[in-house]
């Protein structure tokens, strides 16, 4: 006599399919944009019905910022184990910068700047993606300052975190069209450079 297949959960079914539909949404914002990347087009990718996706996600601005913030976490995990494995030393700083850096040249960076710049003239998106927006910077900020061992007492501490981000998001932007990894490397190793003085207390107020 044959046993019967043992059949998965239904909520574990439930929650593979939504991770699906999260991974699959980034891989179509970073690959068409925000204007060609419909629910229809994600549920085709991810092979479930429509009413699958609306299930889990009711709207459209739901699924595409939920796989946003889904996807930042897991990023940002991902970053902090590598950078966990970066040894002490005078090339730290350089090392957690790139590793920084990295992060905006991403398949992820790319779908949140599509989703972004959609949000921008489109104040029902913009509502869903403003607390996202919001979360991830926050997010970023403390992993700069974890990743850094900075002291924020220091003077320009906090200043320099948030700039080295801003530097970071814009490598990114910049690279988008016509990657010069040359550039970026000499960017990267005169930051940490100022990164040293400033961690070292010597900032400007």
């Amino acid at each position: 006599m044959t046993s019967a297949p043992v059949r998965e959960p239904r909520q574990h079914r439930s929650r593979a399919t939504r991770l699906k539909l999260l991974d699959t949404a980034v891989e179509v914002l970073a690959e068409v944009g925000w204007v060609a990347g419909t629910v229809t087009v994600v549920a085709e990718r991810a092979g479930v019905s429509r009413g699958a996706v609306q299930h889990h996600f009711p709207t459209r601005e739901d699924l595409f910022t939920a796989a946003i913030d889904h996807m930042a976490g897991e990023l940002f995990a991902r970053t902090r184990l590598d950078s966990a494995r970066i040894p002490p030393g005078p090339e730290h700083t350089e090392a957690v910068v790139d590793a920084l850096v990295t992060m905006f040249h991403s398949k992820l960076y790319r779908a949140a700047l599509s989703l972004w710049l959609a949000a921008v003239e489109d104040d029902t998106l913009r509502a869903e993606v403003d607390p996202v927006d919001h979360r991830i910077k926050a997010a970023l900020y403390d992993m700069a300052v974890d990743l850094f061992d900075a002291d924020v007492d220091l003077p320009g501490v906090p200043g320099a975190m948030a700039a080295t981000l801003d530097m970071a998001r814009g490598l990114g932007i910049s690279d988008l069209l016509a990657e010069d990894v040359t550039r970026r490397r000499a960017i990267i190793r005169q930051w940490a450079a100022f990164l040293d003085t400033v961690l070292a207390g010597n900032g400007a107020r």
